[in-house]
């Protein structure tokens, strides 16, 4: 049954508290949990990042709303950690990393397909075929540092081959902005999406950015260094999909609905019976959000929650893999670029952009070094490697006999 967002009122702000111990919970398991229950980890720890930063910047610009934005910040904040705390000490850095990738390309995939506004449908398709590539640098990244399959994060899922080369994925800012949705006319679900993948976008940035440092091999630095740039590009062309004309209580009024939107998607679709219950805690909590949110948009512009909102929630996002769906957008959309706001061939790509990779390529592309001659295999290339050994052996000894 759809969840309505002017009937089902959720928890009341005054009622939403944490112990330390909920607030740290035994996290998922790397190995036996379902690999989407991670990706949906990674999803809302991303969607409760951005609550947080919306909420900052719009209590910076408005000071008579600073007090109802402080209030619910803190469960904001308070549910991201209880989220991000899911992701265990088992996940190496580069094996979370993997993980953030396979959120990009699945999620991306879903929302690209069920966007009803096709010149956005076509801003996702470009998009996640930049994510796939980066799976694949990052997965020949993890087999030669650390020995490990990248297909044990992703459980066959998603596939690990290029995408659109990394190399040449940097453009200029003007060819990073996209046209926005019409905040009057465009689909409900459509500013959803838009949020949904603009989030997570921005958490797998500044992921990328945090963890660099801390690896010692120059090499790994620079992938992440290269890597994260396109996420900021990513980030750039997001945001521009979304209407700057909306008011700052028609923004609140869209994260709150759209966390209560994917919180539903979660809650609807998880495995793992101890993080569903997470899951309906949280969606419980961000509907009362929602109502404060709508009361403040009520006070504030004496307009009617139902002008911005639907009432029942769109179809939730299909947490499954969309490999089919890649395959076909991988074969025929691989050689698009951006040219402004439009995708081009790659032949009618503008001269700045190329001039602007030439540029930053200069003394080689990291993404390039650490891929040089990779190519999946099950068990990593060292296990390819011992299998071609043995077949020469054998072939050896029957040769002798």
């Amino acid at each position: 049954m759809a969840l309505n967002l002017f009937e089902d009122k959720g928890c009341p702000l005054d009622r939403q508290r944490f112990t330390w111990k909920e607030l740290v919970q035994p996290p998922i398991s790397k190995l036996d949990d379902d690999a989407f229950t991670r990706v949906r980890v990674i999803l809302m720890n991303g969607m409760e990042m951005e609550a947080i930063r919306f909420s900052h910047g719009c209590a910076r610009m408005n000071r008579e709303w600073q007090l109802p934005l402080a209030q619910l910040r803190i469960v904001e904040h308070h549910q991201a950690t209880m989220i991000n705390g899911l992701l265990g000490a088992d996940h190496s850095t580069l094996e979370t990393t993997i993980a953030y990738e396979q959120v990009a390309i699945e999620v991306t995939a879903a929302v690209a397909q069920n966007e009803p506004d096709e010149y956005l449908a076509q801003v996702y398709r470009f998009g996640m075929l930049e994510d796939f590539d980066h799976l694949y640098r990052y997965s020949a990244m993890l087999d030669r540092l650390e020995g490990k399959d990248a297909n044990n994060i992703l459980q066959c899922y998603t596939d690990i081959v290029p995408g659109r080369p990394t190399i040449v994925e940097h453009r200029t800012p003007q060819d990073n902005l996209r046209e926005h949705y019409d905040r009057l006319r465009a689909a409900p679900i459509t500013k959803l999406h838009a949020l949904t993948i603009m989030s997570s976008e921005q958490q797998t940035q500044n992921f990328y950015l945090n963890v660099a440092p801390m690896y010692a091999d120059p090499v790994v630095r620079q992938l992440y260094a290269e890597i994260a740039s396109i996420e900021e590009q990513h980030v750039t062309q997001y945001e521009s999909i979304i209407d700057p004309r909306e008011t700052w209580l028609e923004k609140w009024l869209l994260h709150e609905a759209n966390e209560v939107y994917n919180y539903y998607s979660c809650v609807q679709q998880e495995t793992n019976p101890r993080i569903k219950a997470i899951w309906e805690r949280c969606l419980d909590y961000e509907l009362g959000h929602l109502q404060v949110a709508m009361e403040m948009f009520k006070q504030y512009e004496r307009r009617d929650p139902a002008e911005v909102l639907p009432g029942d929630l769109p179809e939730p996002i299909k947490f499954e893999s969309q490999r089919e769906f890649v395959r076909r957008i991988l074969n025929q959309e691989v050689d698009l670029r951006a040219l402004g706001t439009q995708f081009v061939n790659k032949s009618q790509e503008g001269v700045e952009s190329q001039q602007y990779r030439q540029h930053l390529n200069a003394s080689g592309s990291p993404t390039n070094t650490v891929a040089a001659g990779y190519e999946w295999f099950a068990g990593t290339e060292l296990a390819r490697d011992e299998e071609a050994t043995r077949e020469k052996y054998v072939r050896g000894q029957k040769i002798a006999h």
